[in-house]
């Protein structure tokens, strides 16, 4: 594939497997905290670890929270990256970007359900999606994450520690996968050739 892909420069330590999961693909993306790279990217990708208030702080100091509003092609939300698309998140707490309704929540602690939720888990698709061709119920990925979003109208697919949660969203051109494509091995490889597949919205 030959479309260019802004990474955005978040600060997140799974950038390079990131990349090397989509040079795996066929595909040179750039990392960039650069507003106008980003804008004129055939597809964008929000990757994230860490806490959100950082990651928000980050963004807003380098304006970037504003850019992502304005954004018509595909954008992917990666693991926090996912979670900051949305209201809020109780980590902080912190005021995300508010582009898809909705609050990351901390999962509750259990004697055989530590937090954080680290490793393999199934995946539950809830309604069609080009994001999720080729992904059938149960297929696993891998997750490292103390905080998730419920499942709402933007939810697409599902995963369950305790309870169901928001395992892949999409909302216009807006997608996301709270688990790490970049460490699910075929199945993350998959998910991450549909996004690039996805047509622009652009006018």
């Amino acid at each position: 594939m030959s479309a260019a892909v802004a990474i955005i420069e978040s600060g997140g330590a799974n950038i390079a497997s990131l990349e090397f999961a989509l040079e795996r693909l066929g595909v040179q993306a750039t990392v960039t905290a650069d507003p106008e790279r980003i804008a004129a990217a055939a597809h964008v990708i929000l990757p994230g670890v860490g806490a959100a208030a950082d990651a928000m702080q980050r963004l807003r100091g380098a304006g970037l929270d504003r850019l992502i509003h304005t954004l018509t092609q595909p954008v992917l939300g990666i693991c926090l990256g996912m979670q900051l698309l949305f209201e809020h998140s109780e980590e902080g707490p912190c005021d995300c970007l508010g582009i898809i309704p909705g609050s990351a929540r901390r999962f509750a602690d259990a004697p055989d359900r530590p937090v954080p939720h680290i490793g393999w888990n199934t995946l539950e698709p809830q309604r069609d999606s080009p994001l999720l061709e080729g992904l059938a119920r149960g297929t696993y990925v891998y997750y490292v994450h103390s905080y998730a979003l419920p499942p709402s109208a933007a939810t697409i697919a599902t995963s369950d520690y305790g309870a169901p949660f928001c395992a892949c969203v999409e909302w216009r051109n807006f997608y996301g996968a709270q688990f790490h494509p970049e460490r699910s091995s075929a199945a993350g490889a998959r998910l991450l050739a549909n996004f690039l597949a996805l047509e622009s919205r652009c006018a």
